[in-house]
């Protein structure tokens, strides 16, 4: 495995490969790595000839209030993973190098209208961070394809719209979501929690399963995103949002609209102390 840590070594690399024909699957990362990452880089040796895999932590998706320090940052271990799975190249890029004149004064990119809603209103300003890191590293790796997990799908929908908006010649594969044996979504965040509070969180998928099983037998929309809510607030977390939406633009389903077939996700966002988790559910309403 290639550890490159200058951006001159990295283009040589990816030229290199390029010359000879290679085409390079790309997997983006804070770093941290868990299982779910490492499902998203074998479904990049399936998609090109070299993965290239890139840990950066990233300030400009983080608010001032957020856990920018306190983020898990293993770096022998992620590269002791990364090298075991057999990962071509790691890209280790310092924030001198992402941002020169200081994240603040750095040029972004912001995808409209989807990067307002949902996370958006919650963490304004982080799908921002997001899209202009993003577009930096595509720029700098110049992948063929890149994979991104679905546990994050508003995330995934925004790098599509992305790609799509600057003609970018890559595509986008979602990673479906990989979660522990008590069916908490994977999450470098999942660090936070004590035993008592990962136990607990198992409830939020479980939550969101009742939600879509209410809906399949007839709920309105409304009362079973109410009982959903509910339901989580009186196992103690804090319920930023739990809400239907169609799976294309994220646009909210009504209950006349139930009665086609389509493909729709339930997504949430909740608090268990001080850790914030999100998670979704994508299902298709047969009728």
């Amino acid at each position: 495995m290639i550890s490159c840590n200058t951006i001159e070594q990295l283009r040589t690399q990816v030229s290199q490969w390029k010359q000879s024909g290679e085409t390079i699957a790309f997997v983006p990362t804070m770093g941290h790595l868990h299982a779910g990452h490492l499902s998203l880089i074998n479904i990049a040796k399936q998609k090109a000839s070299r993965v290239v895999v890139s840990i950066y932590v990233n300030p400009l998706q983080f608010a001032p209030d957020e856990d920018f320090a306190s983020y898990p940052r293993t770096l022998d271990d992620d590269l002791a993973q990364l090298k075991s799975c057999d990962t071509d190249l790691v890209f280790l890029p310092d924030t001198a190098m992402i941002y020169p004149d200081g994240e603040q004064s750095s040029t972004y990119v912001e995808v409209p209208g989807l990067s307002q809603i949902l996370e958006g209103e919650f963490r304004p300003g982080f799908f921002r961070g997001v899209a202009t890191v993003v577009l930096k590293l595509f720029n700098l790796v110049e992948p063929d394809v890149a994979v991104f997990g679905e546990k994050d799908f508003q995330q995934l929908l925004i790098i599509r719209r992305l790609v799509k908006d600057m003609c970018l010649p890559i595509e986008i594969f979602g990673g479906v979501t990989q979660r522990e044996a008590n069916g908490l979504a994977m999450s470098s965040r999942n660090a936070y929690l004590d035993n008592q509070q990962r136990e607990k969180s198992r409830l939020l998928s479980e939550t969101l399963t009742m939600f879509k099983q209410q809906i399949e037998a007839g709920s309105s929309v409304t009362d079973a995103q109410v009982k959903c809510i509910n339901t989580l607030k009186i196992h103690g977390f804090i319920v930023d949002y739990a809400t239907l939406r169609e799976t294309s633009c994220l646009n909210t389903v009504s209950d006349n609209e139930l009665d086609k077939d389509r493909e729709l996700i339930i997504l949430a966002a909740v608090r268990v102390a001080k850790t914030r988790l999100i998670d979704n559910l994508k299902f298709t309403l047969i009728t």
